[in-house]
C-alpha cells in the first residue's frame, strides 16, 4: 500500500486509517460529524496528496487538451483553473479533473487518485497524435508532489499569515505561485471539494513537513484541525459535487451527470472525443439524469439502493447518500429515468425492501 508524505503524521495523531485508492489514508480523527462541522464553520486540513498531477507542455498542449477534455481549454489564462472531464470515446467518463493554466504552453492536470494510472494510459494513447513525447511534453509528476486542502470560511485568513502575496481576495478557481511558510514556488489555488471556501496547496514532497508545520502553526488561533476523508465525502455531497466511481464513471455521460456546463460544442473548442455522440444524445434527449433528492420518510439512502416509482417499478439507482451533518436531513443523488427527474417529482428509495418516499430537489443541498 502506498503512503503520502503525511501518512506518519496521521498515524501519530491517532487517525483511523483505511486503504483508499491504493493509499493508506485517514478516514477520520475524532468523528465525521465533528470534523464536517469544523470545516463548515472554521478551518480544517485534508491530506489529498494521493491525487494525481500530470504536466502537459509545448506548442501542441492546447490542441491536445481540447481533444481529450470536454470543456473549452482555450478560455483559460495564466492563473486560471477549469473543471472538466475526460470523455472515454464510448460515451462515458474516464475521469473528472482540474486543468491549471500555467502559461499558453504549460498546463497542470489534477486527477483523481484511483484513476491516475488509467488517466495516464488514456493520455498516452492520444499524445502521439499531437506530437507529444511521453515523459517529456507529457509528464506524470504524481509521486513527486504533496497536496493539502485547507478548507473552511477561515482558511484563506489562515493562509494569508504565511503567504508572501495577497490570497484572501483571490477569485474562485484561480491560483498563484508564491512563497508559503518559507517554501518557494508553492501553487495555491482557490479550489476545493467542500463548498466551504478555502484553497488547495501543492508543494514538492521534500517540503511536506515544513508545509504541514507552517499551516497548522498559522491556524492554531482559529482552531485548525486535520480532517479525514469521511467528512470530505459528506461535505462534497451536501454541495451536490460528483464523486468518480459513485456518481460518474465509464458508463455515464457528462450530459447525464449534469455536467453540460463543462461540455462545450463551440467552434473554438472544435472536435473532441465523443463530440458526435454527445451532440446526438443532446438532440435526442436524455433518458436518465443525475438528480438530488431528500428523503421524506425516515431512513438513510446509500449507494446502490434502487429508486422506484409509486408502484415499486425500478426507475433508477442511488449513487451517493448520507444523513447531512449540516442540515440533519437524509439526502442523496441518483440517476433517475425521464420524466421522474424534474424538481419536486415524487420518487421512492428501496431501503432493504421498504419503499421510502423522497422528492427530487435542486442542488446544492446545503446553502449558506
Amino acid at each position: 500500500m502506498k503512503t503520502t508524505a503525511f501518512t506518519q503524521r496521521h498515524i501519530d495523531l491517532g487517525a483511523k486509517m483505511v486503504p483508499f485508492a491504493g493509499y493508506n489514508m485517514p478516514v477520520e480523527y475524532v468523528g465525521i460529524n465533528e470534523e464536517h462541522n469544523t470545516v463548515r464553520n472554521g478551518v480544517g486540513v485534508f491530506d489529498v496528496s494521493h491525487m494525481g498531477e500530470i504536466w502537459v507542455k509545448g506548442e501542441n498542449a492546447l490542441p491536445f487538451l481540447q481533444y481529450v477534455t470536454s470543456n473549452d481549454v482555450s478560455v483559460l489564462y495564466p492563473g486560471k483553473v477549469q473543471y472538466t472531464c475526460f470523455p472515454n470515446g464510448k460515451g462515458g467518463i474516464v475521469d473528472d479533473l482540474l486543468v491549471y493554466c500555467i502559461d499558453s504552453v504549460t498546463y497542470l492536470l489534477v486527477v483523481n487518485a484511483a484513476n491516475t494510472d488509467k488517466d495516464w494510459a488514456h493520455l498516452c494513447e492520444y499524445a502521439p497524435k499531437f506530437g507529444l513525447t511521453v515523459g517529456k511534453e507529457l509528464y506524470n509528476a504524481s509521486d513527486e508532489i504533496c497536496q493539502l486542502a485547507i478548507q473552511g470560511p477561515k482558511a484563506l485568513e489562515v493562509m494569508q499569515k504565511i503567504c508572501d502575496q495577497n490570497v484572501v481576495d483571490m477569485e474562485y478557481y484561480t491560483f498563484k505561485k508564491l512563497n508559503l511558510g518559507g517554501i518557494k514556488d508553492v501553487i495555491l489555488s482557490t479550489t476545493g471539494y467542500t463548498g466551504a471556501g478555502g484553497c488547495e496547496v501543492y508543494a514538492a514532497n521534500e517540503d511536506a513537513d515544513k508545509l504541514w508545520e507552517a499551516v497548522f502553526a498559522a491556524g492554531e488561533e482559529f482552531g485548525i484541525r486535520p480532517i479525514g476523508l469521511g467528512a470530505r465525502d459528506t461535505l462534497r455531497l451536501e454541495m451536490g459535487f460528483c464523486l468518480y466511481g459513485n456518481d460518474i464513471d465509464d458508463t455515464t455521460s457528462p450530459l447525464e451527470a449534469g455536467l453540460g456546463w463543462a461540455t462545450k460544442f463551440n467552434d473554438v473548442k472544435g472536435d473532441f472525443l465523443d463530440k458526435e455522440y454527445l451532440l446526438a444524445q443532446k438532440a435526442e434527449g436524455l433518458k436518465r439524469k443525475l438528480v438530488g433528492f431528500e428523503l421524506v420518510d425516515k431512513g438513510v439512502p446509500r449507494h446502490g439502493y434502487p429508486v422506484c416509482d409509486a408502484e415499486g417499478n425500478e426507475i433508477g439507482q442511488v449513487t451517493s447518500g448520507t444523513m447531512s451533518p449540516s442540515m440533519k436531513k437524509p439526502v442523496g443523488m441518483a440517476y433517475v429515468a425521464t420524466p421522474y427527474n424534474k424538481v419536486d417529482s415524487e420518487i421512492f428509495i428501496n431501503v432493504r425492501g421498504r419503499l421510502l418516499k423522497a422528492k427530487v430537489v435542486k442542488t446544492p443541498f446545503y446553502k449558506k
